[in-house]
């Protein structure tokens, strides 16, 4: 009885059975029988969603929950590594206070309203469109223009080139947008 009372503490299986304190005879019961905070989740590739190096980075997810999100050691940029908001990638999606609507301040108000994702959206589609038909010119000094440039579309530092190739294509053969630019080339 006093023996296995003994055994219980590291110290006493460090001096008896050897080790540097850092194995398993530091290690009580409880801690034997942890597992990883991602055991048995399922891990998707990612890209960091901050800047234009686009680290690699592995989600964790489990039932439809996020578990972790960390550097992805496979990516030949960072090699596993995270800058500190790459890092904190996981809060961005978790923290109790993100915001789940969208914000929106009429013109001339000094209040915010909350508007759901898809009314924001479809208010954006439609401004969008609205200032096309109005600024659209099909001609000058009978010239083909088909052409606005009352819009313009700045991209995000992480995509990749074929997305950039259909904003493109969508932007200007779609809309005739020419003011079009990419936030990596700034």
């Amino acid at each position: 009885m006093m023996k296995d009372l003994l055994l219980r503490w590291p110290v006493i299986r460090q001096i008896l059975y050897g080790g540097d304190g850092t194995g398993p005879e530091a290690m009580s019961a409880a801690t034997q029988n942890l597992l990883p905070k991602n055991h048995g989740a399922e891990v998707a590739r990612s890209v960091c969603p901050y800047c234009a190096v686009g680290c690699g980075q592995l989600v964790s997810h489990k039932n439809g929950k996020l578990i972790s999100i960390e550097g992805d050691p496979e990516s030949p940029l960072s090699r596993g590594r995270l800058c500190p908001k790459g890092s904190a990638s996981y809060e961005l999606l978790t923290h109790s206070q993100r915001l789940s609507k969208v914000k929106y301040r009429r013109p001339f108000s000094r209040q915010w309203e909350e508007l759901e994702l898809s009314q924001a959206m479809e208010t954006i589609a439609d401004r969008v469109w609205a200032s096309r038909e109005r600024t659209f010119v099909e001609t000058r000094d009978g010239q083909t223009l088909m052409q606005t440039t009352a819009i313009a579309h700045l991209g995000g530092a992480t995509l990749d080139n074929e997305e950039n190739y259909l904003i493109k294509k969508l932007f200007t053969a779609g809309l005739g947008m020419v003011c079009i630019s990419n936030q990596a080339r700034i």
